[in-house]
């Protein structure tokens, strides 16, 4: 068995996965189906902003509004 026939061999075994394969593909994480985030635009105050990115680190602030916002939603519920 040489090189090319090994290649030869995976290629056939796994068809290529094009964008609509991808776009019907379920996210989940530990076998519980993941609900995708959406997109949206959010006019804050710019205190709000500035606690919120000092929380954050300053990296990923949007995590710490989403999660403030889960427990607000949890908590009415």
């Amino acid at each position: 068995m040489n090189k090319n026939s090994i290649s030869q061999t995976f290629n056939d075994d796994y068809p290529e996965i094009s964008q609509s394969d991808l776009n019907r593909a379920v996210k989940r994480r530990n076998f519980a189906t993941v609900s995708a985030k959406q997109n949206v635009n959010l006019t804050l105050d710019a205190d709000i902003i500035t606690w919120l990115q000092q929380k954050a680190g300053g990296v990923d602030y949007q995590s710490i509004v989403n999660s403030t916002l889960r427990e607000a939603m949890i908590r009415a519920s």
